[in-house]
Protein backbone atom coordinates (compact mmCIF):
# COMPACT_ATOMS: atom_id res chain seq x y z
CA UNK A 1 0.00 0.00 0.00
CA UNK A 2 1.43 3.36 -1.05
CA UNK A 3 2.13 6.05 1.52
CA UNK A 4 -0.68 8.65 1.48
CA UNK A 5 1.72 11.61 1.21
CA UNK A 6 3.16 10.36 -2.10
CA UNK A 7 1.41 10.76 -5.42
CA UNK A 8 1.29 7.69 -7.70
CA UNK A 9 3.97 9.21 -9.97
CA UNK A 10 6.23 10.33 -7.14
CA UNK A 11 5.99 7.29 -4.89
CA UNK A 12 8.54 4.89 -6.42
CA UNK A 13 11.06 7.66 -7.23
CA UNK A 14 10.79 9.20 -3.80
CA UNK A 15 11.19 5.83 -2.08
CA UNK A 16 14.25 5.10 -4.24
CA UNK A 17 15.81 8.44 -3.26
CA UNK A 18 15.08 8.33 0.46
CA UNK A 19 15.45 4.59 1.07
CA UNK A 20 17.09 2.93 -1.94
CA UNK A 21 20.11 5.19 -2.36
CA UNK A 22 21.02 5.38 1.35
CA UNK A 23 20.78 1.57 1.45
CA UNK A 24 22.97 1.37 -1.67
CA UNK A 25 25.47 3.70 -0.01
CA UNK A 26 25.75 1.49 3.09
CA UNK A 27 25.93 -1.71 1.05
CA UNK A 28 28.66 -0.34 -1.23
CA UNK A 29 30.62 0.89 1.80
CA UNK A 30 30.45 -2.60 3.32
CA UNK A 31 31.62 -4.06 0.01
CA UNK A 32 34.59 -1.67 -0.09
CA UNK A 33 35.58 -2.55 3.48
CA UNK A 34 35.43 -6.27 2.70
CA UNK A 35 37.38 -5.80 -0.54
CA UNK A 36 40.07 -3.73 1.19
CA UNK A 37 40.66 -6.51 3.71
CA UNK A 38 41.13 -8.93 0.79
CA UNK A 39 43.35 -6.44 -1.02
CA UNK A 40 45.70 -5.59 1.86
CA UNK A 41 46.21 -9.29 2.53
CA UNK A 42 46.74 -10.07 -1.16
CA UNK A 43 49.08 -7.17 -1.86
CA UNK A 44 51.28 -8.09 1.11
CA UNK A 45 51.64 -11.60 -0.30
CA UNK A 46 52.39 -10.10 -3.72
CA UNK A 47 55.17 -8.02 -2.20
CA UNK A 48 56.55 -11.08 -0.44
CA UNK A 49 56.55 -13.12 -3.66
CA UNK A 50 58.27 -10.29 -5.54
CA UNK A 51 60.69 -9.70 -2.64
CA UNK A 52 59.73 -6.02 -2.40
CA UNK A 53 60.21 -3.70 0.55
CA UNK A 54 57.27 -2.30 2.52
CA UNK A 55 57.89 1.06 0.87
CA UNK A 56 57.53 -0.38 -2.63
CA UNK A 57 54.46 -2.42 -1.69
CA UNK A 58 52.67 0.52 -0.06
CA UNK A 59 53.78 3.28 -2.42
CA UNK A 60 53.34 1.42 -5.71
CA UNK A 61 51.29 -1.79 -5.54
CA UNK A 62 48.74 -0.66 -2.97
CA UNK A 63 48.67 2.99 -4.05
CA UNK A 64 48.08 2.34 -7.76
CA UNK A 65 45.66 -0.51 -7.11
CA UNK A 66 43.37 1.50 -4.87
CA UNK A 67 43.70 4.61 -7.07
CA UNK A 68 41.70 2.91 -9.82
CA UNK A 69 38.24 4.10 -8.69
CA UNK A 70 39.07 7.82 -8.53
CA UNK A 71 41.27 7.69 -11.64
CA UNK A 72 38.44 6.24 -13.71
CA UNK A 73 36.04 9.10 -12.88
CA UNK A 74 37.75 11.96 -14.81
CA UNK A 75 38.50 9.62 -17.73
CA UNK A 76 34.85 8.55 -17.94
CA UNK A 77 33.74 12.17 -17.61
CA UNK A 78 35.97 13.26 -20.52
CA UNK A 79 34.85 10.35 -22.71
CA UNK A 80 31.25 11.39 -22.04
CA UNK A 81 31.94 14.85 -23.54
CA UNK A 82 33.91 18.08 -23.20
CA UNK A 83 31.00 19.64 -21.32
CA UNK A 84 32.05 17.44 -18.40
CA UNK A 85 35.52 19.01 -18.14
CA UNK A 86 34.56 20.73 -14.87
CA UNK A 87 33.74 17.36 -13.35
CA UNK A 88 37.01 15.93 -14.64
CA UNK A 89 39.13 18.81 -13.31
CA UNK A 90 37.33 18.71 -9.97
CA UNK A 91 37.90 14.97 -9.60
CA UNK A 92 41.57 15.26 -10.62
CA UNK A 93 42.27 18.13 -8.21
CA UNK A 94 40.13 16.60 -5.49
CA UNK A 95 42.14 13.37 -5.19
CA UNK A 96 45.51 14.88 -4.09
CA UNK A 97 43.61 17.26 -1.80
CA UNK A 98 41.70 14.48 -0.04
CA UNK A 99 44.78 12.28 0.28
CA UNK A 100 46.95 15.04 1.76
CA UNK A 101 44.30 16.24 4.23
CA UNK A 102 41.39 13.98 5.19
CA UNK A 103 43.11 10.67 4.46
CA UNK A 104 46.20 11.58 6.52
CA UNK A 105 43.85 12.69 9.30
CA UNK A 106 42.01 9.35 9.21
CA UNK A 107 45.35 7.53 9.49
CA UNK A 108 46.32 9.66 12.48
CA UNK A 109 42.94 9.15 14.13
CA UNK A 110 43.25 5.39 13.57
CA UNK A 111 46.64 5.39 15.27
CA UNK A 112 45.32 7.12 18.39
CA UNK A 113 42.22 4.89 18.44
CA UNK A 114 44.15 1.63 18.30
CA UNK A 115 47.11 2.68 20.49
CA UNK A 116 44.91 3.93 23.33
CA UNK A 117 43.10 0.61 23.32
CA UNK A 118 46.32 -1.36 23.41
CA UNK A 119 45.78 -2.77 19.93
CA UNK A 120 49.19 -1.62 18.71
CA UNK A 121 52.47 -0.11 19.94
CA UNK A 122 53.16 3.54 20.67
CA UNK A 123 54.63 5.80 18.00
CA UNK A 124 54.60 5.48 14.23
CA UNK A 125 57.35 3.20 12.99
CA UNK A 126 57.77 4.58 9.48
CA UNK A 127 60.71 4.51 7.07
CA UNK A 128 61.64 8.22 6.74
CA UNK A 129 63.40 7.64 3.40
CA UNK A 130 60.24 6.24 1.85
CA UNK A 131 57.98 9.03 3.01
CA UNK A 132 60.55 11.73 2.28
CA UNK A 133 60.91 10.45 -1.27
CA UNK A 134 57.15 10.32 -1.82
CA UNK A 135 56.42 13.75 -0.34
CA UNK A 136 59.32 15.42 -2.17
CA UNK A 137 58.25 13.89 -5.46
CA UNK A 138 54.64 14.93 -4.90
CA UNK A 139 55.59 18.52 -4.08
CA UNK A 140 57.72 18.92 -7.21
CA UNK A 141 55.25 17.28 -9.60
CA UNK A 142 52.07 18.85 -8.24
CA UNK A 143 53.66 22.30 -8.02
CA UNK A 144 54.55 22.01 -11.73
CA UNK A 145 50.95 20.99 -12.43
CA UNK A 146 49.68 23.96 -10.40
CA UNK A 147 51.90 26.43 -12.29
CA UNK A 148 50.70 24.99 -15.60
CA UNK A 149 47.30 26.58 -15.07
CA UNK A 150 48.96 29.95 -15.76
CA UNK A 151 50.63 28.78 -19.00
CA UNK A 152 48.42 29.53 -22.04
CA UNK A 153 50.23 27.70 -24.86
CA UNK A 154 48.60 24.33 -25.64
CA UNK A 155 51.77 22.86 -27.13
CA UNK A 156 53.69 23.73 -23.97
CA UNK A 157 50.94 22.16 -21.89
CA UNK A 158 51.11 18.97 -23.93
CA UNK A 159 54.86 18.80 -23.30
CA UNK A 160 54.28 19.30 -19.56
CA UNK A 161 51.55 16.64 -19.57
CA UNK A 162 53.96 14.17 -21.20
CA UNK A 163 56.59 15.05 -18.60
CA UNK A 164 54.12 14.51 -15.76
CA UNK A 165 53.12 11.09 -17.09
CA UNK A 166 56.74 10.03 -17.63
CA UNK A 167 57.71 11.28 -14.18
CA UNK A 168 55.71 8.47 -12.61
CA UNK A 169 57.83 5.93 -14.45
CA UNK A 170 60.92 7.59 -12.98
CA UNK A 171 59.28 7.45 -9.54
CA UNK A 172 58.71 3.70 -9.92
CA UNK A 173 62.38 3.27 -10.85
CA UNK A 174 63.50 5.24 -7.77
CA UNK A 175 61.19 3.29 -5.49
CA UNK A 176 62.21 -0.14 -6.73
CA UNK A 177 65.91 0.71 -6.66
CA UNK A 178 65.78 1.94 -3.05
CA UNK A 179 66.45 -0.64 -0.36
CA UNK A 180 63.99 -0.73 2.49
CA UNK A 181 62.52 -2.74 5.34
CA UNK A 182 60.59 -5.79 4.24
CA UNK A 183 57.40 -7.06 5.82
CA UNK A 184 57.41 -9.34 8.80
CA UNK A 185 54.55 -11.65 9.72
CA UNK A 186 51.74 -11.91 7.16
CA UNK A 187 48.40 -13.51 7.84
CA UNK A 188 47.55 -16.57 5.75
CA UNK A 189 46.14 -15.70 2.35
CA UNK A 190 42.37 -15.47 2.78
CA UNK A 191 41.61 -17.57 -0.29
CA UNK A 192 43.99 -20.26 0.95
CA UNK A 193 42.38 -20.30 4.38
CA UNK A 194 38.78 -20.38 3.15
CA UNK A 195 39.23 -22.90 0.33
CA UNK A 196 42.09 -24.81 1.99
CA UNK A 197 44.46 -24.52 -0.97
CA UNK A 198 48.17 -23.81 -1.08
CA UNK A 199 49.35 -20.22 -1.33
CA UNK A 200 50.98 -19.75 -4.72
CA UNK A 201 51.28 -17.02 -7.33
CA UNK A 202 48.00 -17.96 -8.98
CA UNK A 203 45.91 -17.80 -5.79
CA UNK A 204 47.57 -14.52 -4.77
CA UNK A 205 46.88 -12.95 -8.17
CA UNK A 206 43.29 -14.22 -8.10
CA UNK A 207 42.66 -12.66 -4.67
CA UNK A 208 44.16 -9.33 -5.75
CA UNK A 209 42.10 -9.28 -8.95
CA UNK A 210 38.90 -10.18 -7.07
CA UNK A 211 39.54 -7.52 -4.44
CA UNK A 212 40.28 -4.80 -7.02
CA UNK A 213 37.14 -5.73 -8.94
CA UNK A 214 35.09 -5.46 -5.76
CA UNK A 215 36.77 -2.16 -4.83
CA UNK A 216 36.00 -0.60 -8.23
CA UNK A 217 32.44 -1.96 -8.14
CA UNK A 218 31.84 -0.76 -4.59
CA UNK A 219 33.31 2.67 -5.31
CA UNK A 220 31.16 3.00 -8.44
CA UNK A 221 27.92 2.29 -6.61
CA UNK A 222 29.02 4.45 -3.68
CA UNK A 223 29.52 7.39 -6.05
CA UNK A 224 26.17 6.69 -7.73
CA UNK A 225 24.42 6.80 -4.35
CA UNK A 226 26.27 9.93 -3.22
CA UNK A 227 25.58 11.72 -6.51
CA UNK A 228 21.84 11.06 -6.30
CA UNK A 229 21.58 12.23 -2.72
CA UNK A 230 23.75 15.26 -3.48
CA UNK A 231 21.70 16.05 -6.56
CA UNK A 232 18.59 16.06 -4.41
CA UNK A 233 20.31 18.59 -2.15
CA UNK A 234 21.33 20.76 -5.10
CA UNK A 235 25.11 20.42 -4.85
CA UNK A 236 26.94 21.91 -7.91
CA UNK A 237 28.75 19.45 -10.19
CA UNK A 238 32.17 21.03 -9.55
CA UNK A 239 31.84 20.79 -5.77
CA UNK A 240 30.44 17.28 -6.11
CA UNK A 241 33.49 16.14 -8.10
CA UNK A 242 35.93 18.09 -5.92
CA UNK A 243 34.62 17.13 -2.47
CA UNK A 244 32.00 14.41 -2.36
CA UNK A 245 33.24 12.05 -5.08
CA UNK A 246 36.89 11.95 -3.85
CA UNK A 247 35.68 11.22 -0.32
CA UNK A 248 33.93 8.15 -1.69
CA UNK A 249 36.66 7.02 -4.07
CA UNK A 250 39.47 7.56 -1.56
CA UNK A 251 37.81 5.07 0.80
CA UNK A 252 40.10 2.21 -0.32
CA UNK A 253 43.23 4.16 0.67
CA UNK A 254 41.64 5.14 3.97
CA UNK A 255 40.55 1.61 4.79
CA UNK A 256 43.84 0.01 3.71
CA UNK A 257 45.78 2.46 5.86
CA UNK A 258 43.51 1.92 8.86
CA UNK A 259 43.97 -1.84 8.59
CA UNK A 260 47.75 -1.52 8.35
CA UNK A 261 47.88 1.04 11.19
CA UNK A 262 46.02 -1.45 13.36
CA UNK A 263 48.64 -4.08 12.59
CA UNK A 264 51.55 -1.69 13.25
CA UNK A 265 52.65 -1.79 9.59
CA UNK A 266 53.08 1.96 9.46
CA UNK A 267 55.31 2.26 6.39
CA UNK A 268 52.72 0.32 4.42
CA UNK A 269 49.91 2.45 5.86
CA UNK A 270 51.38 5.91 5.29
CA UNK A 271 53.25 4.86 2.14
CA UNK A 272 49.92 3.77 0.68
CA UNK A 273 48.71 7.37 1.09
CA UNK A 274 51.86 9.21 0.00
CA UNK A 275 52.35 6.82 -2.92
CA UNK A 276 48.78 7.49 -4.03
CA UNK A 277 49.51 11.23 -3.77
CA UNK A 278 52.42 10.80 -6.18
CA UNK A 279 50.33 8.80 -8.63
CA UNK A 280 47.38 11.18 -8.49
CA UNK A 281 49.62 14.21 -9.05
CA UNK A 282 51.26 12.72 -12.13
CA UNK A 283 49.23 10.43 -14.41
CA UNK A 284 45.65 11.74 -13.82
CA UNK A 285 46.90 15.34 -13.74
CA UNK A 286 48.67 14.74 -17.06
CA UNK A 287 45.26 13.80 -18.50
CA UNK A 288 43.75 16.97 -17.08
CA UNK A 289 46.52 19.21 -18.44
CA UNK A 290 46.35 17.62 -21.90
CA UNK A 291 42.60 17.19 -22.41
CA UNK A 292 40.87 19.89 -20.33
CA UNK A 293 41.28 23.68 -20.07
CA UNK A 294 43.04 22.99 -16.71
CA UNK A 295 42.04 26.43 -15.45
CA UNK A 296 42.34 26.07 -11.69
CA UNK A 297 40.41 28.80 -9.91
CA UNK A 298 38.36 29.28 -6.79
CA UNK A 299 37.83 25.92 -5.04
CA UNK A 300 40.15 23.92 -7.32
CA UNK A 301 43.01 26.38 -6.88
CA UNK A 302 42.45 26.51 -3.12
CA UNK A 303 42.42 22.70 -2.93
CA UNK A 304 45.72 22.50 -4.83
CA UNK A 305 47.40 25.10 -2.61
CA UNK A 306 46.19 23.35 0.54
CA UNK A 307 47.40 19.95 -0.74
CA UNK A 308 50.85 21.40 -1.43
CA UNK A 309 50.94 23.13 1.96
CA UNK A 310 49.87 20.02 3.88
CA UNK A 311 52.48 17.87 2.12
CA UNK A 312 55.16 20.51 2.75
CA UNK A 313 54.36 20.60 6.47
CA UNK A 314 54.65 16.81 6.67
CA UNK A 315 57.96 16.85 4.78
CA UNK A 316 59.48 19.58 6.95
CA UNK A 317 58.37 17.73 10.09
CA UNK A 318 59.85 14.52 8.74
CA UNK A 319 63.17 16.21 7.96
CA UNK A 320 63.41 17.89 11.35
CA UNK A 321 62.29 15.00 13.54
CA UNK A 322 63.51 12.08 11.37
CA UNK A 323 60.09 10.53 11.86
CA UNK A 324 56.45 11.47 11.41
CA UNK A 325 54.72 12.12 14.75
CA UNK A 326 51.12 10.87 14.77
CA UNK A 327 49.91 14.33 15.78
CA UNK A 328 51.30 15.77 12.53
CA UNK A 329 48.91 13.55 10.58
CA UNK A 330 46.03 15.14 12.44
CA UNK A 331 46.92 18.50 10.87
CA UNK A 332 45.39 17.16 7.71
CA UNK A 333 42.01 17.50 9.42
CA UNK A 334 42.77 21.14 10.19
CA UNK A 335 43.58 21.85 6.54
CA UNK A 336 40.43 20.03 5.45
CA UNK A 337 38.32 22.02 7.91
CA UNK A 338 39.89 25.26 6.64
CA UNK A 339 38.88 24.37 3.10
CA UNK A 340 35.34 23.58 4.19
CA UNK A 341 35.18 26.95 5.94
CA UNK A 342 36.39 28.60 2.75
CA UNK A 343 33.60 26.92 0.76
CA UNK A 344 31.00 28.18 3.22
CA UNK A 345 32.12 31.77 2.59
CA UNK A 346 31.65 31.48 -1.19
Amino acid sequence: MQAPWLSPSQGPDMLLTYIGYPALLLASLALILFACELFTNGVEWTGKKLDLSDGAVGSILAAVGTALPETSIPIIALIAGKENSDIAVGAIAGAPFMLSTLTLFVAGAAYFWFSRRGKRGKGLNVDPKVLSRDLSFFLVVYTVAFITTFIPGHSIRLAIAAGLALSYGFYIYLTLSQEGVKGGHIEELHLSRVFRVQTHSGSILLQVVISLTLIVTGAHFFVVAVEHVSGMLGVPALLLSLIITPVATELPEKMNSVLWIREGKDTLAIGNITGAMVFQSSFPVAIGVAFTPWALNGPTMASALIAITSAAVCLVTLKLKKTLPPASLMLGGVFYAAFMAYLLTM
